[in-house]
């Protein structure tokens, strides 16, 4: 078991969840409670929003101090799991942020059968880590939607190991059929961006015509 973070650390972490969750709220990402945020507090730990909280309106009460390696905590969504996966496999990756945008939902539904929908072409998308030019292609990876999160799991962490193998930019995100968007970070404000950067280029996506139903 890991000992508990600094104080300082767990309340920075917290406030960047907060922050997080009210700026998706206010663009729209997460009707309803749905949608999730955690940020690394330390090499042991990450602060994640509870279940069933309004994102948009979190308090101290609704982030959670989750260790690492660790069951989850009592009143922890269950996807919580694909958040933990993600810090377990990148040691380097400071925040993970999940929407339920209308592009993301929608894109995901279409592209589904393709198990990717690809971004090419456009300069945004520099707005991606290590990402330099708008001639690069990015391949948003796209799982089908279950409600077995450990078996989802599996697949997610599956298709990353993948993915390191081979020579392509590796997405900073990924797609959940008639879901929604994770993306992360190194820290919270790169998720954010990343966040941000997706969200755009899939509205993008849907004013070309990418969605037919």
């Amino acid at each position: 078991m890991h000992p508990l973070p600094p104080h300082d650390l767990v309340k920075g972490a917290i406030e960047a969840v907060i922050a997080a969750g009210s700026f998706a709220s206010r663009r729209g990402w997460i009707p309803a409670t749905s949608g999730n945020f955690s940020v690394r507090v330390d090499a042991g730990h990450v602060a994640l929003t509870r279940s069933g909280a309004d994102k948009g309106a979190l308090s101290q009460e609704d982030v959670l101090i989750q260790p690492l390696r660790e069951s989850l905590l009592p009143n922890s969504s269950a996807e919580a799991l694909l958040h933990l996966d993600i810090y377990e496999d990148d040691p380097l990756v400071g925040a993970v942020f999940h929407i339920h945008s209308r592009a993301a939902a929608l894109i995901s539904r279409a592209h589904l059968e393709a198990g990717f929908v690809r971004l090419t072409g456009w300069e945004l998308q520099k707005a991606f880590a290590g990402v330099r030019t708008h001639e690069a292609a990015i391949d948003i990876p796209i799982f089908v939607n279950d409600q077995n999160i450990p078996e989802l799991a599996v697949r997610i962490a599956e298709h990353r190991a993948m993915s390191r193998n081979s020579n392509r930019l590796t997405s900073p995100g990924y797609l959940i059929s008639s879901h929604g968007l994770y993306a992360w970070g190194q820290n919270s404000r790169e998720a954010m961006r990343h966040l941000e950067a997706f969200d755009a280029l899939l509205e993008l996506l849907l004013l070309e015509g990418a969605y037919q139903p």
